[in-house]
């Protein structure tokens, strides 16, 4: 059993707790968090189990890391601290823990990423002999394991497309939905999720290991967005205000989008109708290969209560923590999802 330790129990926290107290491998030995109100709070109770774990929360990282746990499943965000989610993330490493995580969407393609970026990883490698292992949250099997999968299915493959497609009504971060994706904001409001060179900046490092994957060399990277305004009051998102946003984060080569990420978002069905829908009309991430044969795989997933947001957080979080016993038997290093094999689930589960 494998001391397992989870940092941060928000959306991705909460699914990471049953993940690990699910996993047959795994031992849930502490969990970290920054909110004094959650100090001392049962696991169970912060990972939405409905009965104890046993393991008391707490936000002495110094005492947790001093323990030596073998693993860390990092899931506190890194999207407005990326300085602060990489020193805890190098700390980690430097204890030696294998750690997982979406925070460092910088390093999805580890051979990509910024050198300065990069050094100071392996550095922490070097000096503690821990792994990294950073795989996406929206989600990142849909933008690199699965498409690449049904690829092999193709005879003549022109395109691919990832499209995460999802009503965000029931995303549990309000401040992010309004501020961050700009739902409810006046249509001259900027989001800062599609300002120029945000898309390319969070899921370029995706596209490219898609590149590698499938051999080619990009011409470059290039970002599409568009908006629409809601055309009547939703709940406390009035008309007139951002309904919908769409982006698309396109690898060229040779001169037209081959490799593409798709984010189709609302805040209610209604508005942009004419965009691409979910079947359920609630949330999907679909993978388009256009060519012979066309192939279109579209999944569904659904937690807390069928909802798909925690769905594709759940599904995101159990491809890493999926990922910890590999990681464990490899030589420490810094891997990406090229490296790191997608694991078969468990018949039967050991459902927390």
């Amino acid at each position: 059993m494998m001391s397992t330790v989870v940092w941060g129990t928000g959306n991705v926290g909460r699914a990471a707790i049953r993940a690990v107290a699910a996993h047959p491998e795994l031992t849930l030995s502490a969990v970290l968090v920054q909110d004094p109100g959650k100090v001392g709070r049962d696991a169970g109770e912060l990972g939405g189990l409905g009965h104890p774990l046993g393991v008391a929360a707490t936000d002495d990282v110094e005492a947790v890391l001093a323990a030596s746990p073998r693993a860390v499943v990092y899931a506190a965000s890194g999207d407005l601290r990326p300085d602060e989610a990489l020193a805890d993330v190098t700390r980690a490493i430097r204890a030696g823990a294998v750690v997982v995580t979406p925070s460092l969407y910088a390093l999805y393609d580890q051979l990509g990423a910024p050198p300065e970026l990069r050094e100071q990883v392996l550095a922490a490698i070097g000096e503690g002999g821990g792994s990294l292992f950073v795989s996406g949250i929206d989600p990142g099997w849909g933008n690199d394991v699965l498409p690449l999968l049904v690829s092999g299915l193709g005879t003549a493959i022109d395109a691919i497309r990832c499209q995460e497609i999802f009503d965000y009504s029931t995303y549990d971060q309000p401040d992010s939905v309004r501020y961050l994706v700009g739902m409810g904001q006046p249509m001259e409001y900027e989001p800062p999720m599609i300002a120029p060179t945000v898309p390319t900046m969070v899921w370029g490092g995706q596209i490219r290991l898609m590149a590698r994957a499938l051999g080619v060399e990009l011409d470059e990277i290039l970002e599409t967005r568009d908006r629409r305004p809601l055309d009547a009051t939703v709940g406390e998102y009035e008309a007139g205000t951002q309904g919908a946003v769409r982006f698309e984060v396109q690898g060229i080569v040779g001169g037209e989008p081959r490799i593409v990420i798709e984010h189709v978002t609302r805040i209610h069905p209604s508005c942009a109708p004419d965009w691409p829908a979910p079947p359920n009309g609630v949330g999907a991430h679909r993978v388009i290969i256009e060519g012979r044969p066309r192939i279109e795989v579209t999944v569904e997933a659904t937690d807390e209560g069928g909802n798909g947001s925690a769905g594709g957080n759940a599904t995101a979080v159990a491809r890493l923590v999926g990922a910890i016993g590999w990681l464990a038997d490899e030589e420490p290093g810094l891997y990406d999802a090229l490296d790191v094999p997608l694991r078969p689930g468990r018949l039967g589960g050991n459902r927390p």
